[in-house]
This record gives structure tokens, sequence and C-alpha cells, in this order.
């Protein structure tokens, strides 16, 4: 760290007069860092590890470290010796009231110069993970960058140290306090993407009757964190991802932004690119009836099933295939007669159908199924 901020003294304890902790005697200068590691692998904190040579005496040693003026978790500060470890012995460490600070008290056998690693987390460095993606221009592969937007508000520099996260390339980078720097840390090319659709109809409207203009349907570009499929070798970080297209004369347009979470190995990546009035959705009910009709004493109607029918056409405008994800919804208790397409359920009342679809292609599915036990 820098020497106005984070202080190593070293001074050795006679061993025939004790000195008291109140009396600690600073007795030599911070010695440089021969190295730091910065790790982001932890969004709130920062993991600093740095090696420093301590000039040891034989005997008892006082190691005083403190700093000013920065945030340091001192629960968490570590010494470890990186050689002459078989033969320093780290006797306690001691927190002297009223100060940022900490004394550990190392054995030598002998004077030495120790190499050893100190560790602690630091707050108020920050970091952001932002994408960007180029699809080329039929829509089948992407190339993906990510950058590593890196703000140091910690109030301490950091000369050349290597900075690591849990995957990507590692910079050897300088980052002063008050500093923001974007570094590229992960590129792929040639990513397969899967165009997909979702149509909910628990939130769109779908009696052609009712709606007059051609609805708009969200379009999402879907990639899969998997080996398989070109990534699959670490999670990927939540950022905002935004995503252009090749537009045949060597440049590029705007197709637009998403913000994800954290995308699990195995897991998929989908990117939502607005709405799209390429392909249209029409829904409507073709039967609604009652059945199996039960009564009491006096002829009124208690409980009842009601059978339905839902049809619904979907039409690809667009010389290109397509995905679609469609979301139907029967609530309560209900059973299945017939239906025209494979579907997933993903709750008890809630069944999913994806649905490929070729260059101006229409295709129709339809839901014939009874609602049990309902009461008027």
């Amino acid at each position: 760290m820098n020497p106005r901020h984070l202080f190593i003294i070293v001074s050795l304890l006679a061993a025939m007069a004790a000195t008291p902790a109140s009396a600690r005697i600073k007795l030599t200068a911070l010695p440089d860092r021969a190295a730091a590691i910065i790790r982001l692998d932890n969004p709130t904190f920062t993991l600093v590890e740095e090696e420093r040579v301590l000039t040891l005496q034989q005997g008892v040693n006082q190691v005083d470290f403190s700093w000013k003026g920065v945030s340091i978790n001192d629960d968490s500060i570590r010494l470890t010796p990186l050689n002459e470890k078989d033969q320093l012995v780290l006797l306690n460490v001691s927190y002297p009231p009223n100060e940022a600070a900490l004394v550990w008290q190392v054995s030598a056998p002998q004077a030495c110069n120790a190499r050893v690693r100190i560790s602690y987390l630091l707050m108020n460095i920050d970091r952001l993970v932002t994408y960007k993606g180029v699809a080329a221009q039929d829509e089948s592969k992407l190339n993906l960058q990510s950058h590593l937007v890196l703000r140091n508000f910690s109030g301490e520099d950091f000369a050349l140290s290597k900075i690591l996260l849990n995957y990507g390339e590692a910079f050897e980078k300088a980052v002063r306090d008050g500093e923001t720097k974007q570094l590229l840390f992960f590129q792929k090319n040639g990513l397969p993407i899967q165009k997909t659709f979702k149509w909910d109809a628990r939130s769109k409207p779908w009696d052609p009757e009712l709606v007059q203009d051609n609805v708009g349907i969200p379009l999402y570009y879907t990639l899969h964190n998997s080996k398989e499929k070109g990534l699959g070798e670490n999670a990927l970080w939540g950022g905002k991802v935004r995503v252009f297209q090749q537009d045949g004369h060597g440049s590029t347009i705007f197709l637009g932004e998403d913000a994800i979470g954290l995308v699990p190995v195995g897991d998929k990546m989908e990117l939502y690119m607005g709405d799209s009035r390429d392909i249209v959705v029409k829904q409507k009910k073709t039967m609604d009836r009652m059945v199996n009709v039960r009564r009491n004493t006096d002829q009124n109607v208690v409980l009842y099933d009601n059978e339905e029918q839902i049809e619904t056409t979907i039409e690809n405008f667009k010389d290109k295939p397509g995905t679609i994800v469609l979301t139907q919804s029967i609530p309560g208790e209900w059973e299945m007669l017939k239906c025209s397409g494979a579907y997933d359920l993903k709750d008890h009342e809630t069944l999913e159908f994806s649905i490929d679809l070729k260059p101006k292609d229409r295709v129709t599915v339809v839901m014939h199924y009874t609602r049990k036990n309902l009461r008027p």
C-alpha cells in the first residue's frame, strides 16, 4: 500500500528487558511491496494479497501493521511466511486500543530477510461487468466481449498489481485512488444463438375481436453457458449487455440492451431485444360449456365441470426461422382431453409450449381440457 496510508514496522523485543505493549518501539520504515494481487471474486469485498520482505533479527520480533484512511476488515488480516516458514513462528497478535493497527510477534531463530504474504479484505473497490455482443447478419452467431470496469475509492494507491476475477484474463495494472479503469478480460467468437419469441396468455391480449393492431411479441437472443455451445468454463457475472448486428456493409446497427444476473454453468443467458411484429399470435376460445353438473335437492347447481377449448394460431411473416415459447394458464384442477402440441408443465396451472417456426410458417395449437369441481 501507499506508505502514507499503511505502515509495517519491525522491532526486536529484548530477551532480557521486555517492552510494554503501550510503548512499542518503531524502528524500521515500511518495506516496499514485492508484489500485490487484487482479487475481485467477491462482489462486496476485495481480497488484497501483498508480498513484502521483512528484515527480522534473531529472537522475538514485533511487526506493527497499521493503516489510516482506508477501510480494512481487521478480522481478515493474515500474515503468512513464504520463505523461512519452517523456522519462523507467529507467537501472537494483539490489537492496540483506539488504533487502526495490530501487532504480530514473530520468533526467528536467526537474523534473516523473511518474505511474507499479508492478506486482508479491503472495502470501496468496486467493479462492474459489461458485455458487448455483435450478432451475425443472419442472427445465427454472436461475438461476445466482456469488460471489467474497476473503480478504486478505497483511499489507497496500488502500483503495478495483478488483478484477478474468477475467470478471464489476469491484468498487470496500476490502480490509483479515485481512478476508474475499463479492461477487456473475456472474449468468445462465433457463439451459437437461438432467436426466441415469448408470448404469455396471462399478460398479452389475445382475442382477435378485441385487438385492432398487431401486438408486439418480446424477442430474446438465447446463449447457453455450456461447453457444447462454446462457453461453460465458468459462471458468467451479471451486468449490462449491449447487442449490435452486422449490417453487411462493414458496420453494425444497435439492436438493444438488457441487464442479466449471474449465469451459472449449464444455465442460459436470455437477452431481451425488444418487441417484434414479425410474428403474429391470435388466440380464441372455441368451446366453453358446463358439464357434469351436480345439483342439490332444490335443483340449484352446487358443483360442475367446465369443458373448454383454446385455439392458438402463430404466423411467421419473416423469411427466417425462429422459435416461439407459448405460456398458457389453466387455473384450478384440470384434465387435458386433447392437445395438438407437446408442452412442459411448469407448475400445477402453467403450461409452456416451445414451437419451431419455419420461414413464412403458420402453426395452430389446440388445447381441449376440462376444469373440474367449479362452484357457481
